[in-house]
């Protein structure tokens, strides 16, 4: 019985982790529970699972990582405030099933040293799909990871299809069903860009032998190429319950918590180059994740402003990257990286975004 703390549980990875869950309580035990504002959500959950332990917010989720005992803790948290619940949880020795994946990019080094081998466990579904292809080979074996991208709803078009694209569209994902900022950052393909900062941290991989291909149809989540030219995917539908409940019991598999592919019907996989024209932001993320120390915590930051402000009409879509690009040019990074450094970046970033956004 793995007993587990879910930060961020009544947003989706939050609510898909309880399915799991409420479909194997011989396996798993809620023992915490913590949501951003949604007090109603996140009591009526504790109700349903016999939890004493809430908190709201990710100071209170920070202190309730810290307080409860646990064999996992799931982060599932949206943004950069979810570094302080990801450090406890490490200095605290539980598991960390990770979703958020933006404490790791910012907090960088600050994370990675702290993680015990094999502390941290992926559940973004690219970066759970390259964990599980891992295990066919040695570190010294690979010779790259290949992320796969949906592509997002403005797949194939050109940058000049780009400009008068709107917020609607933009949250019209063909895929997956998320959250205002995560979708946006798919349509942008900066989700795709920060995976690739995710994937160089998690797995000790450059940058120059991390890849991004794009497939439509989100059934290969990513590969892993091997130096004897072997390729090993992983391979499902796209279901996060998947990634999810490898997260919580990691390496152990869980009968039936998705369904399998049909093989037995036609079916057609495609797979096409990232248009780096049109969705500059690839590169981008490749230049700050080399940079290091705070910049990644100034892209991350930058994009949050750039996102609110395009729906709030205040800034057109191709505007996103571009007002990260200026921010992270002008930014100077201190070499020492601690929260407060951190915290100190994000709000210069932000502070300039706005600026930025103002005068474009």
């Amino acid at each position: 019985m793995r007993r587990v703390v879910i930060l961020g549980s009544t947003g989706s990875i939050g609510t898909q982790a309880l399915d799991v869950i409420r479909a194997n309580s011989d396996r798993f035990e809620v023992v915490g529970l913590a949501a951003g504002s949604d007090r109603a959500g996140v009591e009526a959950q504790a109700a349903e699972f016999g939890v004493d332990d809430v908190a709201l917010g990710a100071v209170e989720a920070e202190q309730l990582v810290r307080d409860i005992d646990a064999d996992v803790v799931l982060n599932g948290i949206t943004g950069s405030v979810g570094l302080g619940p990801t450090l406890a949880a490490l200095e605290a020795g539980r598991t960390l099933a990770l979703a958020n994946k933006e404490s790791l990019i910012v907090g960088g080094d600050l994370v990675t040293r702290l993680a015990a081998p094999g502390q941290i466990v992926p559940v973004d579904s690219e970066h759970s799909a390259i964990a599980q292809a891992l295990r066919s080979g040695e570190a010294r074996e690979v010779r790259r990871l290949v992320l796969t991208a949906s592509g997002g709803p403005f797949r194939g078009r050109s940058r000049g299809e780009l400009i008068d694209v709107t917020p609607a569209q933009a949250l019209a994902h063909p895929t997956w069903d998320m959250g205002r900022v995560v979708t946006t950052n798919s349509a942008t393909l900066v989700n795709k860009g920060l995976e690739v900062i995710e994937a160089h941290l998690l797995f000790d991989v450059p940058y120059e032998h991390i890849e991004v291909v794009v497939h439509p149809q989100s059934i290969v989540h990513s590969m892993v190429e091997f130096l004897d030219g072997s390729t090993i995917a992983q391979a499902s539908p796209p279901d996060m319950r998947l990634p999810i409940s490898l997260g919580l019991d990691w390496p152990h598999r869980i009968s039936g918590v998705g369904a399998p592919l049909d093989w037995t019907a036609a079916t057609q996989w495609t797979f096409e180059p990232l248009d780096e024209e049109a969705f500059g932001s690839v590169a981008l993320a490749k230049r700050v994740g080399r940079a290091g120390g705070t910049y990644p915590a100034v892209f991350n930051a930058a994009n949050e402003q750039a996102v609110d402000a395009f729906h709030e009409g205040r800034l057109s879509f191709l505007g996103i990257v571009e007002v990260i690009e200026h921010v992270v040019e002008r930014h100077d990074a201190p070499t020492a990286l601690s929260r407060e450094s951190l915290a100190d970046a994000e709000a210069w970033a932000r502070r300039t975004a706005d600026a930025v956004i103002a005068a474009l």
